[in-house]
C-alpha cells in the first residue's frame, strides 16, 4: 500500500482528536453483543478498539474487569493485581470503571503511585517480582493501553501470574464470559463507586517507576555507559514512559536527554506516520521523524511506543534502524558479553523474523526456536531462563538479567533502548556500524511486508492452508526447500504459510483486524530478488486460496 503524501510530515489541527467527544462516547455507547465489531475480542495484545466505533465503551471494560475477577476466582489467584495505564485519552476512563468493578469483586489492587503512568514492562516486572519464590497467593495484572495505537483507541490486556501475555485460553475464556455479560445487559457485574474502591481496604499503591529503574542494573551495564560517557536522546513519543528517562539519567548518572517530555493525548506532536495517522510507532522512520533528525547530537538514541514495549534505534552512522538488525546486532552481543548465561540458553524468534538471526545463532553456537506471531509464545522460556534472548520483527524483544535469571516476560522496550548504549560504550561503534559488521559476514538481505486484499473467506483459508496446498517447486529460480504451516519450535499453528529457499522466503498471514493478508519477505540477494519473491509469494499464496 502507497505512503501517504502527509507522512512524516506534522499532523495538522484538523486533525486533532476530540477528546471530549470520545470521553462522552466512551460512557454513552452501548455495543451491540450481536455486531461482530463491537464485541470483545482478544487478539494478540489485548481487546482493542475506538469508542466512537462501539469497540472500546465502557460496558466493554466493565465486563471484561467482571471476568477477570472471576476467572482469578475460577483459577485461585488470589494475590495482588497490578494494574497500570499508558497515556492514551481512554485509558484513564477504563482505569476508572476497572477498579470500581475490581474492588467490588475483593481484588487487591496495586495503583501507580502518585497516578503516575505505567510501562507494560513495569507491570510484568512487578509480577515476576512479587511471585518470586511464591507456590500461592500469586500476582496477576492488568494494562490498560492500546500500545502505538492512533489517540481515538483503547486498550485492555490481561497478564497472568506468569507475568506474560495471557494464552488463547485464557483470552478465550474471559472474551466469552464478557460477551456473556454484555449480552445479558451487565448483570452480574459487580460495581462500587470510584471514589469508594480508591478506599477500599484492598486498594493500595506501588512505586513501580521506582522498583523498576532500581532493578535495571541487573540487566544492563550502567557502569560501562557512565564510564564511557555515552551521549544518549530518549523520546517517549508521550507515551507511559514519560518520567522513566529521567529518573535513569538521575540514578544512574548517565548524559542522557529526555527530548520531548509533552503528555498530549492528542498527540499532535507526533509527524503522521505511513498512512496518513497519528500513531506512536518507534520502527516506522515517519512516526520517528523528529529523533531522527536529532541523531548527530547523540551517539545513539531511542524512543518507545506508547506502553514502552517496543524499541526504536537511532545511531549517528545509519539513523533508524529497521527492528530485525538490531535484534540480530543485540543477540550477536549479548550472548558474547553475558558469561552468566547457561551455555544452552537458546534465542527465540517469531517466524517472520530476520533469517539473519538463524546464521547469527549459528556462529555462536546457540540453538534458535522459531514460533508463531505472538509474544505469548517465548514466557515459558524466559520464566525458566532456557531463553536467553526473544524477539520479534514488529520491534519487541526481552532478555534475562546479567545473572541469568527473568527479567521480563512480556516486551520490553525500555532496556533494550538502554542495551544499544551499552554496547555502544563496551564495542565502541554503535549499533549501526556493528550490523554492517554482521552483513559482511552473512550478506546483506533486502526485508519488506506487503499488504494485499482478502475477503473474510480467502482469510480463513490462509490460516488454514496445508504444504500440499502450494504446488510450486521454486521461489524466484530457487528451489523451494520447506513449506511451514507448524512452527519448526513448538509444532503450533502459524495461521498461514511460509515458504523458504536457500536465500530467501516469505510467509503469509490475514490480518486480524483488516480485510486484507500480509507477506512478508525476505532476500539474501539483493532487492530484484526481493521483488520476484513478493511477485511469486502473491501468485503462489492466490493458486492456493483459488485451490
Amino acid at each position: 500500500m502507497a505512503d501517504s503524501p502527509l507522512a512524516g510530515q506534522p499532523a495538522p489541527a484538523s486533525m486533532r482528536a476530540n477528546l471530549p467527544r470520545l470521553v462522552t462516547a466512551y460512557y454513552a455507547q452501548v455495543p451491540d453483543p450481536e455486531a461482530a465489531a463491537q464485541r470483545v475480542a482478544f487478539g494478540t495484545s489485548g481487546h482493542r478498539g475506538s469508542a466512537f466505533n462501539a469497540a472500546f465503551n465502557e460496558w466493554h471494560v466493565l465486563a471484561i474487569s467482571q471476568a477477570i475477577a472471576q476467572y482469578r476466582a475460577q483459577q485461585g489467584i488470589d494475590g495482588p493485581l497490578f494494574l497500570g495505564i499508558d497515556t492514551h485519552a481512554l485509558s484513564e476512563p477504563a482505569a476508572a470503571s476497572a477498579i470500581e468493578v475490581l474492588a467490588a469483586n475483593g481484588v487487591e489492587l496495586m495503583l501507580a503511585a502518585g497516578d503516575e503512568y505505567t510501562p507494560t514492562p513495569a507491570i510484568s516486572h512487578a509480577i515476576l517480582v512479587y511471585n518470586r519464590g511464591r507456590t500461592a497467593g500469586l500476582a496477576d495484572g492488568i494494562v490498560i493501553t492500546p500500545s502505538h495505537n492512533p489517540p481515538e483507541d483503547g486498550g485492555f490486556k490481561y497478564n497472568p501470574p506468569n507475568g506474560g501475555p495471557a494464552d488463547t485460553d485464557v483470552t478465550k475464556w474471559i472474551e466469552n464470559r464478557a460477551n456473556e455479560l454484555i449480552k445479558a445487559g451487565l448483570q452480574g457485574v459487580k460495581r462500587m463507586p470510584y471514589s469508594q474502591a480508591l478506599r477500599a481496604p484492598t486498594t493500595h499503591r506501588h512505586d513501580y517507576l521506582t522498583h523498576y529503574v532500581a532493578d535495571l542494573a541487573s540487566m544492563v551495564d550502567m557502569d560501562a555507559i557512565r564510564a564511557a560517557g555515552v551521549r544518549m536522546g530518549a523520546d517517549p513519543l508521550g507515551g507511559a514512559g514519560v518520567h522513566y528517562w529521567a529518573r535513569i539519567a538521575e540514578q544512574y548518572k548517565l548524559n542522557l536527554t529526555v527530548v520531548n517530555e509533552e503528555v498530549d493525548a492528542t498527540f499532535q506532536f507526533m509527524p503522521l506516520d505511513w498512512d496518513g495517522r497519528i500513531r506512536m510507532d518507534p520502527s516506522s522512520g515517519h512516526a520517528m521523524r523528529n529523533l531522527i533528525g536529532l541523531k548527530d547530537r547523540f551517539d545513539v538514541a531511542f524512543g518507545c511506543d506508547t506502553d514502552h514495549d517496543r524499541h526504536g534505534i537511532v545511531t549517528r552512522s545509519g539513523g533508524l534502524m529497521q527492528p530485525n538488525h538490531y535484534l540480530a546486532v543485540m543477540i550477536d552481543y549479548l550472548f558474547r558479553h553475558r558469561p552468566n548465561w547457561s551455555a544452552q540458553a537458546a534465542i527465540g524468534k517469531t517466524l517472520v523474523s530476520s533469517s539473519m538471526i538463524d546464521r547469527v545463532a549459528a556462529r555462536l553456537g546457540r540453538p534458535l526456536q522459531e514460533v508463531p506471531v505472538g509474544f505469548k509464545w517465548f514466557v515459558n522460556g524466559l520464566m525458566d531462563g532456557s531463553l536467553g534472548f526473544v524477539g520479534e520483527e514488529s520491534a519487541g524483544a526481552s532478555f534475562l538479567r546479567r545473572d541469568g535469571t527473568v527479567w521480563t516476560t512480556d516486551k520490553d522496550g525500555l532496556a533494550p533502548a538502554l542495551l544499544s548504549a551499552e554496547i555502544t560504550a563496551v564495542m565502541d561503534r554503535d549499533p549501526g556500524e556493528l550490523y554492517k559488521e554482521l552483513t559482511q559476514a552473512f550478506g546483506n538481505p533486502a526485508y519488506d511486508r506487503v499488504e494485499a486484499p482478502a475477503t473474510p473467506e480467502q482469510k480463513a483459508r490462509l490460516s488454514k492452508l496445508t504444504p500440499q496446498q502450494v504446488t510450486s517447486t521454486e521461489l524466484a529460480g530457487e528451489k523451494i526447500e520447506q513449506v511451514l504451516t507448524n512452527a519448526p519450535a513448538n509444532g503450533a499453528a502459524i495461521g498461514g504459510i511460509k515458504v523458504v529457499a536457500a536465500n530467501g522466503w516469505f510467509a503469509a498471514r490475514p490480518s486480524g483486524t483488516e480485510s486484507i493478508y500480509k507477506i512478508y519477505v525476505e532476500s539474501f540477494k539483493g532487492e530484484d530478488h526481493l521483488q520476484r519473491i513478493v511477485t511469486e509469494a502473491q501468485a503462489i499464496v492466490d493458486k492456493a486460496l483459488a485451490t
